[in-house]
């Protein structure tokens, strides 16, 4: 944790420099930077006092031969051992982009309505996995689905290692449900592809000619299709020679929504570009490669048996409930190990 708390001091001592908000977007990125560090330190000395709690209770019960100081022995134990195991998983956020903002898309595969319900389903799971770890989430942009859902949908999840965490989350998602909208009530399979990609707020080396780009811009909507304003303030952008379509329609002004866009195709060209390098090198991972439908890396089973099953890691959890209310954990330290065995 040392070297941490000295990053810490070096940031506070920077902060405080004459004329240092005179670049308020850099005292931002810093402040963030000192919170987060701050919580990693503070987890870190919490479970230092629950070991040395633990420890104080074990010879308590030895001491007095107090057998009713097992239980609670017990869950005191059980309590640290999970928070000990996240933030040693923590830890295997080694990678470049680990530390950023997440920015998730969800895209409804064919199926209509049904595939459009699952995308809600699982944007839903996301929000409320965001909510548990204390992160927050912009919705940036959606389609509407015709009759429920989301054809798509767009959403900035912000927090420390959001990326890192996510990044599991990459590949195509599978339902097996009883149909609420098919009258004959017949079990159906529905397929949404799932796209994460980290904020990358630094100075990026890359070049956009504008003549490589369509830029469309259309009138912000909001639930049930109203528009939220009379203009076409929303933007689309098309790279033209990679086929990439970025867009967004969070943010008040066309200006806005073109300059988040534009910040979000330079990260997508930048991890294109990083991917082109590693693959020239034979250093890029079998995981790491674009996942068509059928390649699905996890199946949400509702009938005839519940079950969530991660193809990659052979992790199952029994309670699909609990996983669509945001329990992914298991899933995502699962693959974090995965990723970090091989």
């Amino acid at each position: 944790m040392s070297n941490k708390e000295d990053r810490v001091e070096y940031i506070k001592r920077v902060m405080e420099e004459p004329g240092f908000w005179d670049d308020p977007e850099k005292g931002q990125k810093l402040s963030k930077e000192v919170k987060d560090l701050n919580d990693i330190i503070e987890e870190y000395n919490s479970l230092e006092t629950e070991y040395e709690d633990i420890q104080t209770l074990i010879e308590l019960a030895f001491e007095e031969d107090a057998e009713d100081l097992l239980v609670d022995i017990e869950d005191a134990l059980n309590s640290f051992t999970s928070k000990f195991e996240n933030l040693r998983l923590s830890t295997l956020l080694s990678n470049k982009y680990d530390q950023y903002d997440a920015i998730l898309t969800l895209h409804a595969g064919a199926g209509g309505t049904e595939s459009c319900d699952w995308a809600s389903m699982l944007a839903r799971m996301y929000q409320r996995w965001a909510d548990k770890k204390g992160y927050s989430v912009e919705i940036l942009d959606f389609l509407d689905g015709e009759e429920a859902g989301y054809k798509s949908i767009t959403m900035q999840i912000s927090g420390l290692n959001a990326y890192g965490y996510l990044k599991s989350e990459h590949g195509v998602h599978r339902l097996v449900r009883i149909s609420p909208f098919n009258a004959a009530g017949k079990r159906q399979t529905s397929f949404v592809s799932c796209d994460v990609m980290p904020e990358i707020e630094m100075d990026m080396d890359i070049e956009i000619n504008e003549d490589e780009l369509r830029i469309d811009t259309y009138r912000a909507s909001g639930a049930g299709g109203q528009h939220v304003n009379k203009t076409s303030s929303a933007v689309r952008i098309t790279h033209l020679p990679t086929g990439i379509v970025v867009q967004c329609q969070n943010e008040r002004s066309q200006f806005q929504n073109k300059d988040k866009a534009m910040q979000m195709l330079k990260s997508k060209l930048y991890l294109l570009k990083e991917q082109e390098n590693q693959r020239e090198e034979s250093k890029i991972r079998g995981e790491q490669k674009e996942i068509g439908w059928g390649n699905q890396i996890r199946s949400y089973v509702m009938q005839p048996y519940t079950m969530v099953k991660d193809h990659r890691t052979d992790t199952e959890v029994g309670n699909v409930s609990v996983v669509l209310d945001g329990g992914i954990d298991p899933f995502i330290n699962a693959y974090l190990k995965y990723i970090h065995s091989k």
